[in-house]
């Protein structure tokens, strides 16, 4: 795997941070339009990651924040057994990097699951500008608050809920992520393997794929290799719930 993405000439990406369609998702949302412009000039590179390919490394030292572009990424951290543990899935609007910002080295590697590209912000010129623009640093915070929220919910969701539990809240969670970037809230191509899943949810891939297809047979969920259709999304909900 290639640590050096490839870096997208910038006459080939031309949308600035003012006319992107994920604006209201990522770090721009709720700046003003002077805000926007002088976040946009902030931007040095703009990269593109080919699917497999490192973002960053755990270790490297920190430098920058991602805004995800386009595509879809997996953090991850390496265990004392040699393993790789799935500490979770990026996509679009989301934010990479935000691990390094207490150690100034990051504690985990971003790898592409698919073709992706990157807004790139050095972090020192990010926090002078915070420093000008009291509504960057509320959406910075706001970013960092949503993760930690997040984690709290992952921590949550592998202490209390079974298999068929944990299963049924990544892929409600995944689709009402989708949904805000105006994607369908009842299908969606899972971007990562059943063994990323497993890794993610604390289960074998023998059980993620076991879960799934008692889920289709009791007509849930329908799966066709990558792709899922949800036929019945309340009771999905409630299963997610720990309440079915």
């Amino acid at each position: 795997m290639s640590k050096n993405p490839e870096p997208l000439r910038l006459d080939a990406l031309q949308a600035a941070c003012a006319s992107c369609n994920l604006r209201e998702l990522c770090l721009p949302m709720g700046l003003a339009p002077e805000a926007v412009e002088r976040l946009d000039d902030l931007i040095g590179l703009r990269r593109r990651v080919r699917q497999g390919e490192l973002l960053f490394d755990a270790g490297a030292p920190f430098e920058a924040l991602f805004a995800i572009r386009s595509g879809f990424f997996k953090t991850t951290i390496g265990t004392e057994d040699g393993r790789e543990q799935v500490t979770g899935f990026q996509m679009s609007g989301d934010l990479l990097g935000l691990d390094g910002i207490g150690p100034g080295r990051h504690d985990v590697r971003a790898v592409a699951l698919e073709d992706s590209s990157v807004c790139v912000m050095p972090f020192a010129s990010l926090e002078r500008l915070a420093v000008d623009l009291p509504d960057l640093q509320r959406s910075l915070h706001r970013f960092m608050s949503r993760e930690i929220v997040r984690d709290h919910g992952t921590i949550l969701m592998l202490g209390t809920l079974r298999a068929d539990q944990r299963l049924a809240a990544f892929l409600v969670g995944l689709l009402q992520r989708l949904s805000r970037r105006g994607y369908s809230s009842q299908a969606l191509v899972l971007r990562m393997t059943r063994d990323e899943i497993g890794s993610y949810l604390g289960l074998k891939i023998e059980t993620v794929s076991r879960m799934l297809g008692r889920l289709q047979d009791e007509a849930v969920i329908a799966v066709h290799q990558r792709e899922v259709s949800v036929l019945q999304p309340e009771r999905l909900r409630r299963l997610a719930e720990g309440a079915d």
